[in-house]
């Protein structure tokens, strides 16, 4: 089987977990019980993995689209014979609103067969494969015309409001005709085999209820600024990857889609990074989302515990998890033959000095919404991130990037340093006894000479990534994004300048380092408010349009974009770069009100 280019697919979430479902009506990934749990549907990474395809039986041409501020989606498709509408839902709650959203999802993936004109055949192929592929499972046909899979720890119940199901030796597949007018509904439920019973649905009115969901959620949030479509999209794609149970925010919906095809660069981002939830919360700032800063802020002290003289930890698990150990799945042949296949994460072992200061950064851009004094969990982790940053800044470590070849003295861990101890200072009358803004201001200033001395490389010119290297890296940009530096000033200037010029493309797409093999798209919408930021509106702008060209047709972006195919590649949907194209635009408005 030729695996559909990465754009090709849909994102669904019910914020519980999430699915893929691509252009020829295959759902090729769901892992039903949260979104780093085991998959039943993984023919993403092997096309023995299983999978659930509904679409009609010939050629089509598709049209599709999220119905408005959702993430249902309805693919339209026109055969020579007619034209059929199949819509995809996870679904929601009966009653979930605003921010119930996900919090007791049912776990339920819903699809529903239209008619709109002719008669068109539809044909099922309904292949559940749970434990990633491992497992093949039982299939029992019930007095109702349902279908229940049985495998390991997995219990799948397929229904439908029309024709009875058949089953087959390890699949259902099946022929059916729909009219114009006619609608034919599925639901599939998972549940696991030792536990509560599948949820039962009526496919059509769950996924009215479902939509109504999505709307009042978004509808409880305005943005009307700059590219304010675009904007309100990332914001639903962020909502969708968002565990709504604890408040934990997916870094991508998927494990090992490869940073290029045939590499092994291919990494399980289904976990909660303090580094992109905290690049979240300021990105649901910018689209007027802030009103559960307190929870979702109680989920990172939680998470990280108190703060002792370890490093503090990089990634969760969803419900707070530390050990995230990777493992390698051998048995799956991976996206294009993109071996090794990962889940878990080693980088939770890694120090990253840069973390604390994206914590402490969106503390302090969303205090305002916190109340007059923080609560104790909070106070303790500003406090604890703070006197950890005092103590351990000189240190190397594996950076922004996460490179797994040694610690070194990374530009930006040191510049989110002088952030957190900046910001703390600032909030220091907010956090009670413990503060120590006098102590933090020295070092902060320390921290400040250290980078303008070490940081800057004459011979090339500009700020390089790594203290005494000629390397240049588009984190640099950080520094007036994080108000390190002025853009204007004419040291970060030079480096805007070089990175433009020597990690820059022809499509607006900006490499991380030189020998990095594609465009990556958080760095993109970096240098267009670096731009902004230094009075270049005009170059801006063409620059943020171009990359909002990269997306797919339903406004997806993946982790990088392929300089030479403009194909999408890593994890997807990829949240730093929908939080990119977030704070992107607010820098387009910030300009505005300016």
């Amino acid at each position: 089987m030729d695996q559909p280019p990465i754009s090709d697919y849909g994102f669904l979430s019910d914020c519980r977990s999430g699915a893929l479902v691509g252009r020829d009506g295959s759902v090729d990934w769901w892992c039903p019980d949260r979104f780093d749990a085991p998959s039943v549907f993984g023919r993403l990474l092997d096309p023995d993995a299983g999978y659930w395809r509904l679409a009609p039986l010939g050629p089509s041409r598709v049209e599709r689209a999220y119905q408005p501020d959702t993430l249902v989606l309805r693919t339209v498709h026109h055969t020579p014979e007619g034209s059929v509408a199949v819509t995809d839902a996870l679904a929601a709650e009966v009653g979930a609103r605003g921010h119930q959203l996900g919090m007791n999802s049912p776990a339920v993936l819903l699809r529903v067969v239209e008619g709109l004109g002719g008669r068109v055949r539809m044909g099922l192929d309904f292949a559940p494969r749970p434990e990633y592929g491992l497992l093949t499972p039982y299939l029992h046909e019930k007095p109702d015309g349902a279908v229940v899979t049985v495998a390991g720890p997995v219990a799948l119940t397929l229904r439908s409001n029309g024709p009875a199901l058949r089953a087959g030796r390890d699949r259902v597949r099946q022929e059916f005709e729909v009219t114009a007018g006619e609608c034919v509904g599925f639901d599939l439920a998972y549940a696991p085999v030792h536990g509560d019973r599948p949820a039962q649905v009526d496919p059509l009115t769950a996924l009215a209820e479902t939509v109504q969901a999505w709307q009042a959620y978004r509808g409880m949030h305005h943005y009307d600024g700059p590219y304010a479509e675009q904007v309100r999209q990332s914001a639903t794609v962020l909502t969708g990857l968002t565990y709504t149970r604890s408040g934990a925010v997916a870094a991508a919906l998927t494990t090992s889609l490869p940073e290029w095809c045939g590499g092994d660069r291919n990494y399980d981002y289904r976990y909660s990074w303090l580094r992109d939830f905290a690049m979240t919360m300021r990105a649901f700032w910018v689209a007027a989302c802030p009103t559960e800063a307190n929870r979702l802020f109680a989920w990172a002290a939680r998470a990280i515990g108190r703060v002792g003289d370890e490093p503090v930890p990089v990634l969760f698990g969803l419900a707070g998890e530390r050990d995230i150990s990777e493992r390698e799945l051998v048995h799956l042949r991976g996206y294009a033959g993109s071996r090794p296949v990962r889940v878990g994460n080693d980088a939770w072992r890694q120090r990253q000095l840069d973390v604390p200061g994206e914590v402490i950064s969106a503390v302090w851009r969303l205090h305002d919404y916190l109340g007059e004094t923080f609560d104790e969990e909070l106070r303790e982790m500003v406090v604890g991130l703070a006197e950890q940053v005092a103590a351990t800044w000189r240190l190397p470590d594996h950076g922004i990037w996460e490179t797994r070849d040694g610690e070194r003295h990374h530009l930006s861990s040191k510049v989110l340093s002088w952030c957190a101890l900046h910001r703390a200072v600032q909030m220091a009358p907010r956090l009670g006894e413990r503060a120590d803004p006098r102590r933090w201001a020295a070092i902060r200033d320390e921290i400040r000479d250290t980078v303008l001395r070490d940081g800057w490389n004459d011979r090339v010119g500009a700020f390089t990534g790594v203290f005494g290297s000629a390397e240049l890296d588009a984190s640099a940009l950080l520094l007036p994004i994080m108000q390190f530096l002025p853009a204007t000033d004419p040291r970060m200037r030079a480096t805007i300048d070089a990175i433009e010029r020597e990690l820059g493309g022809d499509e607006g797409l900006v490499r991380r380092w030189r020998s990095d093999p594609a465009g990556f798209v958080l760095c993109s919408f970096w240098l267009v408010e670096c731009l902004l930021l230094a009075g270049e509106e005009g170059r801006a702008r063409r620059l943020f349009e171009q990359v909002l060209g990269h997306a797919n047709d339903l406004g997806l972006f993946a982790e990088q974009v392929d300089l030479r195919t403009g194909a999408q590649l890593g994890n997807t949907p990829q949240a730093l770069s929908h939080i990119g194209l977030i704070n992107a635009a607010w820098r387009f408005a910030d300009l505005s009100a300016g």
